[in-house]
């Protein structure tokens, strides 16, 4: 088997040295090469054609943000992002996860390297799952001249509950999926991003939110379900849909060892509101979710899968549509049309929020 190619990027010689031997204490793993700031690592991504970038984001010269857009446009390589644990450093990772980057890890400093070391094991983990990643290279085109109205009638009867699942390579494809949606969109949305506790998916929403028509928050404990706004469950506890359209977090165990788990989300939102569920499954490696779709469909509910060739992982797709619980699998930028189709399906009348921000192209 061939071992990983990894370029680490980091402008601490110090660092560096420390994430170097840490990757080369894998047998799987080969460091190819080290840069110091984002010019040279863009440089050295076009003419080493590594299988996986470690970068850092605070550097001299070029950032590590800065760098990763130009990557990402010129050539697509998976990055997992080495950040540091204070807020600005929160919010940076936060953009680099929305613009491409596949994963990071935090990096903690310290003069003699002990505490950098308590990272070893996330960082081959998470090195190894980048290089299973597939990107594409994408380029911006014009959006349409959207009237910012939709029309859903008198024709959906009833409230439906849009429940949106995803993990490796989630949060750029919501940003694709929920500024599309249109403001006077009738359900309310749950969103469960695989992501550990802290700021992250606060910044996310954030984000996301200066993008669409819809509300997109952080969910809070107690928070109650309202159409148009999308509540994203935060890292590090499970999220529970209760009767009246209430949001429970609850901090059990994992559950296909990741917390939250989108199983966990989707049965309760299935229990509760049956046929008027709607489940999304996004890109993502693993196989949560399946149940939770399986659920969705006993109960008469409408399922909704990524189609391959725009995930960056297609596990979690995967699973769900090599089930057979799949009523709809399609490529990302026509997820939106079939969420709203979904949500009014009895009436066809509905525009989106623009076209797709990005066109996905072969690498």
């Amino acid at each position: 088997m061939s071992q990983i190619k990894v370029l680490v990027v980091d402008d601490s010689v110090f660092t560096r040295k420390r994430l170097v031997d840490m990757l080369a204490s894998d047998s799987e793993i080969a460091v190819i090469d080290t840069a110091q700031n984002g010019l040279e690592a863009i440089e050295k991504v076009k003419s080493l054609r590594p299988d996986v970038v470690t970068l850092d984001i605070e550097m001299a010269g070029m950032d590590g943000l800065t760098a990763l857009g130009h990557i990402m446009s010129e050539c697509p390589t998976p990055v997992v992002m080495v950040s540091t644990l204070t807020e600005e450093g929160s919010e940076a990772t936060a953009q680099a996860l929305l613009e491409g980057a596949v994963d990071f890890i935090h990096k903690p400093t310290d003069a003699v390297g002990v505490k950098l070391y308590q990272v070893k094991d996330e960082l081959i983990a998470k090195v190894k799952a980048a290089s299973k990643a597939r990107l594409k290279k994408l380029s911006s085109i014009a959006p349409s001249g959207f009237n910012g109205k939709a029309s859903f009638g008198s024709s959906v009867a009833s409230q439906k509950l849009v429940m949106i699942g995803t993990s490796t390579g989630g949060p750029r494809a919501l940003m694709e999926v929920l500024p599309r949606l249109p403001k006077n969109f009738p359900s309310p949305i749950v969103v469960v991003q695989h992501m550990p506790q802290g700021p992250f998916i606060k910044s996310i929403a954030k984000r996301i939110d200066n993008e669409s028509n819809i509300r997109v928050e952080e969910a809070q404990n107690n928070d109650r379900l309202e159409p148009g706004v999308a509540l994203i469950a935060p890292g590090g506890c499970h999220i529970l849909i209760e009767k009246g359209g209430i949001v429970k977090f609850n901090h059990g165990p994992a559950v296909n060892s990741v917390k939250p788990s989108v199983d966990v989300m989707m049965g309760s939102g299935a229990a509760i509101y049956g046929p008027n569920s709607v489940g999304v499954i996004l890109t993502g490696m693993g196989a949560d979710g399946a149940k939770g779709m399986e659920l969705i469909k006993l109960k008469g509910g409408r399922t909704i899968a990524e189609h391959e060739s725009t995930c960056v992982v297609y596990g979690m797709p995967k699973a769900v549509i090599e089930s057979g619980h799949a009523d709809e699998v399609v490529p990302l930028d026509q997820i939106p049309q079939e969420i709203v189709k979904a949500v009014g399906e009895k009436n066809n009348d509905y525009k989106l929020h623009g076209q797709p921000r990005v066109q996905i192209l072969c690498k």
